[in-house]
């Protein structure tokens, strides 16, 4: 069972009849014998469209009741068990009252599809998704209920539904839109002519490319070369010149005679990277032809004008513009020209524009010779090898070692020119084969002295010397090639191994990717800049300068500037770069954005934790809020209330019992809503500690007021050293540590608090002989609003350990858990001894200020 096919109605407009349209075509198809049914069509009260719905079979729709009012919506279900051949399903945008099957009506639709079933649906071109924020700036209306472009794209067939402006304005006169007394109140606002003229446009531009995408799609399928002139594309050649700015402004004057008419800017780089484009050059022609409201492409090929013609025809161009030739006259013995040949080869279906510039006939530069990938000291090595040396050897030959034969002459020649291969190339090579080919014909072949040959023997001979030597020199020459290839091709594959590999590290340093960039390059800046939006000024999200570097706030300041997308570059500064490096440099670009993208992302992603930490907390406060903050507050209303009651005659001890009660309530509230705003205090930072010298035995026993008599056995001994700490947050830990000690701990088991020197550390336990915790729950313990086990609701809100380990670690201490043997839980608070430290002032406050 195959997928259905969708056809769409797409309206400029509410009203201008793409449902009289759906069901007249319905009707068409029931007159042809196709089973097709109405699964959900609403006429909103006009009758021409109600009148439309005769003759047609209807699914019966479903019954939501939603808000106590009831809602009908279309019952995908009943459609699928009905199983026609056709359903219509009017508004594809509509949103689906709660309890329906899906969220949207265009997901019943995809189910429908799914079924093999076809559908034919309406929408209009407010609608689409993507038209959202324009439909809202030309309206001022925000649409609500949008479908995404892709499910409209998707359809088999889309008609538009089309009316002008005046006769839209006068079917909504008269009263074939909406009810009389809104007529009105629509003609002013939404059914402005200026609205519906502009969604009119938009409604006919976005089926215009859709169209396009059908002409497209077929010219592939059905393997279409011939230029079809159905729209005006004007293909603009580049060759990096400045004349390109020309082109583009030419091609662009042209456009604007021809409504809907496209320019696209096309650039034909060489496969082996060679170019002698500049790169600057190219992105303010990559700006200019973006602003001027066309598109920039690179091509790779090798024959430029073949690859021209290609994309041309690729892209269904009608024209082509190209600037007249930068060839000086000499400079066409290597052939007729980009411009000439693309003229010649067009055909008639392709016209070919060459326009003048300020550059003609001024030079373009020869192509760079493969040789000089040598470097400039061998290639003049290698010429003098190849010319100087054989005149040399020859006066050497003549006048020190004659006789030595003309085999060995030939054979010492060779060697030349193979040197000469060797330091400069190919060509330097060949100047060696033909000078030593002269110079032996002239000194060493009868009849000496002069350039004839008599003896057929050495005819031969010289024949097979330049054939040798040639031979010779190619061989040496295409193996220096393809060792500088090699050598070229592991340095990238290295860099390239780089980047992978801190990709899979996950590497997220911007700055030192940075200083890679700028040592491979040997540079003096680098920077990776970014903007919001075109109309924004660039920003600098990370650089690195040299000490002779300069900074790069703009793509212009570079020598060199690798785009990134639309809105990003990475420049660099201190020379030029060849072509080949520039592929290496995009893998740089590429990675770069990969680093700011990902250290956004863990940026966010902090935020987000925080944000989450926060969330849990005060859901947490609530629930601390809800019952342990309200279960004091309510035994303290219930005790007053009592005291106030005038039907109870209360003797004294029951007075005494009630007003105790409230005494407690209170002291457990202000120790909770301490808590609270000790936490608070942590979590925003606001905790400055006011460090002293102080013993342990000041600040301790203070500590243990809040816990019952005999429920805590101390051992602090005297000889301990004093402490540097801020007394009231020690006082405020101890007593947090002791409280949770107290509660967990068995009934007539006093809990052991100690204390004992470590070097410059002094340690205070506090031990108990509760049930204990397990490890892996050890430190989940120190959580705000955490308490382990089953500990009891009005037990606390769980910020006691938090507490204390905050103020422990605002003094530059720590606390930790640990089992006490023979069970139970030792908390161990660790704080600094105060040797060393100046005496501080005993009128100094002895608790925190924030």
């Amino acid at each position: 069972m195959g997928r259905g096919n969708l056809r769409i109605y797409l309206g400029a407009a509410p009203g201008v009849g793409k449902t009289y349209a759906m069901l007249s075509e319905a009707h068409r198809r029931v007159e042809r014998g196709t089973d097709a049914v109405v699964g959900f069509v609403e006429h909103h009260g006009r009758p021409r469209t109600e009148v439309m719905l005769h003759g047609l079979e209807e699914v019966p729709r479903r019954e939501i009741v939603y808000r106590d009012s009831v809602f009908t919506e279309m019952d995908v279900d009943a459609v699928l068990a009905r199983r026609p051949e056709v359903v219509l399903v009017d508004e594809l945008a509509h949103t689906n009252v709660p309890g329906s099957r899906n969220t949207k009506r265009w997901q019943d639709v995809e189910e429908i599809l799914k079924a093999g079933i076809d559908v034919v649906s309406t929408v209009n071109i407010q609608h689409l998704e993507s038209l959202g924020d324009v439909v809202e700036s030309i309206t001022g209306v925000r649409q609500r209920e949008t479908v995404p472009d892709e499910v409209v794209r998707r359809a088999d067939q889309i008609e538009l539904v089309d009316m002008s402006p005046q006769a839209l304005r006068r079917r909504m006169a008269h009263g074939n839109i909406y009810k009389p007394d809104k007529v009105d109140a629509a003609l002013s606002n939404y059914f402005r002519p200026g609205n519906l003229t502009a969604l009119r446009e938009l409604a006919l531009l976005w089926t215009a490319d859709r169209v396009d995408e059908y002409l497209r799609q077929y010219r592939t399928d059905h393997s279409v070369s011939t230029i079809w002139h159905a729209r005006e594309r004007i293909v603009v050649g580049l060759t990096g010149g400045p004349e390109g700015r020309t082109l583009i402004r030419r091609a662009a004057r042209m456009a604007a005679k021809g409504s809907g008419s496209e320019i696209l800017a096309v650039y034909i780089a060489r496969s082996d990277g060679l170019t002698s484009a500049s790169p600057k050059e190219l992105a303010v022609q990559r700006t200019l032809v973006e602003d001027l409201g066309g598109t920039f492409h690179h091509v790779i090929g090798d024959d430029v004008p073949a690859s021209l013609l290609e994309f041309a025809r690729g892209v269904n161009a009608t024209q082509i513009v190209l600037g007249s030739s930068r060839r000086k006259t000499w400079q066409y013995i290597f052939g007729p020209g980009v411009g000439a040949t693309v003229a010649r080869d067009s055909g008639p279906d392709l016209d070919v524009h060459i326009v003048t510039h300020e550059e003609v006939a001024k030079g373009r530069g020869l192509p760079v010779a493969r040789g000089a990938r040598l470097g400039r000291g061998r290639i003049v090595a290698g010429w003098l090898v190849g010319v100087v040396a054989p005149v040399a050897l020859s006066m050497l030959l003549t006048t020190v070692v004659p006789e030595v034969g003309l085999a060995n002459d030939m054979l010492l020649f060779l060697c030349l020119t193979v040197g000469a291969a060797l330091l400069g190339g190919l060509f330097p090579a060949l100047a060696s084969a033909a000078v030593g080919s002269l110079l032996l014909n002239y000194y060493f072949v009868e009849p000496l002295h002069e350039w004839t040959i008599t003896d057929p023997k050495n005819i031969v001979a010289i024949v097979i010397f330049v054939f040798v030597a040639v031979s010779v020199a190619s061989v040496v020459d295409l193996a220096a090639r393809r060792t500088h290839q090699a050598a070229r091709l592991r340095a990238e594959s290295e860099i390239l191994s780089f980047l992978a590999g801190s990709v899979l590290r996950g590497e997220t340093s911007l700055e030192a990717l940075l200083e890679r960039v700028r040592e491979t390059f040997a540079m003096d800046s680098v920077a990776l800049l970014e903007r919001a939006s075109e109309v924004d000024p660039w920003t600098c999200a990370a650089s690195e300068v040299t000490n002779s570097g300069r900074p790069l706030l703009r793509p212009e300041d570079g020598d060199v500037d690798m785009p990134v997308g639309d809105n990003m570059a990475l420049v660099l500064s201190g020379r030029v770069l060849p072509a080949e490096d520039r592929r290496v440099l995009a893998a740089f670009a590429a990675q770069a954005a990969v680093v700011l993208d990902r250290q956004r992302l863990v940026g966010e992603a902090e935020r987000a934790r925080e944000l989450d930490e926060g969330n849990r907390i005060r859901t947490a406060l609530l629930a601390a809020v809800s019952h342990d903050l309200r279960t004091p507050l309510a035994g303290i209303k219930a005790a007053v209330t009592s005291l106030r009651s005038d039907d109870v005659a209360w003797s004294e001890e029951d007075e005494a019992e009630l007003l105790a009660g409230i005494e407690d309530g209170a002291d457990r509230l202000d120790h909770l809503v301490g808590n609270l705003l000790d936490m608070s205090r942590l979590q925003t930072g606001t905790v400055t500690p006011l460090i002293r010298e102080i013993d342990l035995d000041e600040v301790v026993p203070m500590a243990l007021g809040g816990v019952p008599e005999g429920s805590v056995a101390l051992d602090i001994p005297e000889t301990l050293p004093m402490v540097a700490v801020d007394p009231g947050l020690l006082e405020r830990s101890v007593a947090n540590i002791v409280e949770n000690a107290v509660k967990y701990s068995p009934d007539g088991v006093p809990v052991m608090v100690s204390a004992s020197a470590l070097g410059d550390r002094v340690e205070v336990r506090v031990a108990d002989t509760g049930p204990g915790v397990p490890d892996s729950a050890k430190n989940r313990i120190f959580e705000p609003f955490q308490r382990y086990g089953d500990a009891p609701r009005g037990a606390g809100v769980g910020l006691g350990l938090a507490v204390a380990r905050g103020f422990a670690e605002a003094m530059g201490g720590t606390l930790t858990a640990e089992d006490t043997p023979g069970g139970g839980m030792t908390m161990v608070l660790t704080l600094r001894a105060a040797a060393g430290l100046a005496p501080v002032r005993a009128d100094l406050p002895a608790q925190a200020t924030t």
